[in-house]
């Protein structure tokens, strides 16, 4: 990890990151870097919406707005290169002790959460002494850079910090967080043991988890809601601690968020319509009937008026063409003459000898096959004869 800080401004000092530069850095456990694999593009997509709260002072004074919204973006590299992912925005403004406060937050991540990259800018107004905060988050390479910005009145205090990439898997970043809530919303549980990765309030890399205190109903707008509750804590070593609850809808809404030790929360008051999930209706099942034509009317009118179209149409070929039905008279005269064991062999000799391609049969019998048509004048012409006479009568009878 490298660590390096620039001051500016009349009372800027040095400052050096506490604790040894080698420490070891924390490692998210199994649970929660499979919680993040297990996320699905087609899950995500039903917690893509845009939702607006009311932050709200312990007393019930409206105090400002948090709007959170979560949607497919479009993220541009250094080097030109667009690529689809998960973008987060969230910003709010209020007031504190009457003085004017604010933040916004940016974020571009993968379909499992993993950071591309994030913005995130606090500011508080006072009379005196103005506060802003930068941290910006981004992938260089192997490396997560993080670079803060702190600006007290007219001094700047300036780090930057890179882990190693390998060693930040199952990290969750601020603007992740949103998104990972509203999955646990969505599926109603939160990942057993489950512990993630988080930057603390000095952006120093800590541990994260979340816990599930059950199902409450509380009152959302003029109607009653239940919701799933789950604290979340960032277990800052060198940091403050924090400690959040997240008062959950079952689409992923979040009605209501409470910080521990701080004196106003976030509340939604308009009942939102919920989103609940498709469960796909089953098939419908079409059973096979008897389709009786016959008794259908119009179809056997148009069964008549097709077999007399076709009629006249076979008829009319026929007329064009009378050696279609010569050569078909032929074959079946010889072939019920001949009766042979191997009817296709047989037409394939018959009809193939009409073929221009064949090539002519030679002069002398004895250089080619033997033909399956008997020679004329042989001992069986007398059987032939009448067989032929018998299969006129037949084709006669076919033709007309």
């Amino acid at each position: 990890m490298s660590f390096k800080v620039h001051s500016t401004g009349p009372k800027a000092k040095e400052h050096l990151p506490a604790g040894p530069e080698n420490a070891p850095f924390p490692v998210a456990n199994a649970e929660a870097v499979n919680f993040l694999q297990s996320l699905e593009l087609e899950e995500l997509q039903k917690l893509f919406f845009s939702e607006t709260l009311d932050m709200v002072s312990d007393t019930g004074r409206p105090q400002g707005e948090l709007t959170i919204e979560v949607q497919t973006g479009q993220y541009k590299d250094e080097l030109g290169n667009i690529s689809k992912c998960l973008l987060v925005h969230a910003f709010g403004h209020g007031l504190l002790d009457k003085n004017s406060c604010g933040n916004s937050l940016l974020g571009y991540f993968s379909r499992n959460l993993e950071l591309i990259e994030q913005h995130n800018h606090e500011f508080i107004k006072f009379l005196l002494l103005p506060m802003e905060r930068k941290t910006s988050l981004r992938k260089q390479d192997d490396q997560l850079a993080v670079t803060r910005s702190v600006r007290k009145g007219e001094e700047v205090k300036t780090s930057k910090t890179s882990f190693p990439w390998h060693s930040i898997a199952g990290f969750v970043s601020e603007a992740a967080n949103l998104v990972l809530l509203r999955v646990m919303a969505w599926r109603q549980t939160v990942p057993s043991n489950a512990r993630f990765l988080a930057l603390d309030t000095e952006g120093k890399l800590c541990y994260s988890t979340y816990r599930a205190l059950g199902f409450q109903t509380i009152q959302v707008g003029h109607q009653e809601a239940k919701v799933f509750i789950v604290e979340q804590n960032v277990h800052s070593e060198q940091g403050i601690p924090t400690s959040c609850q997240f008062y959950m809808l079952s689409d992923g809404h979040l009605a209501k968020r409470v910080q521990v030790g701080s004196p106003g929360c976030c509340v939604l008051t308009k009942m939102p319509l919920l989103r609940e999930e498709d469960v796909p209706e089953p098939r419908p099942v079409f059973h096979k009937k008897p389709l009786k034509w016959e008794d259908d009317v119009e179809l056997y009118s148009k069964f008549l008026d097709r077999k007399e179209e076709l009629r006249i149409g076979h008829a009319g070929y026929l007329r064009q063409h009378p050696e279609a039905p010569a050569l078909v008279s032929d074959f079946l005269l010889l072939l019920l003459l001949r009766q042979p064991e191997d009817v296709v062999a047989f037409a394939a000799d018959f009809f193939g000898s009409f073929s221009a391609s064949r090539p002519l049969s030679p002069v002398l019998p004895s250089s080619h096959r033997r033909s399956p048509f008997r020679v004329i004048g042989s001992e069986d012409d007398v059987d032939d004869a009448a067989h032929a006479r018998d299969a006129g009568a037949g084709l006669q009878r076919w033709a007309e």
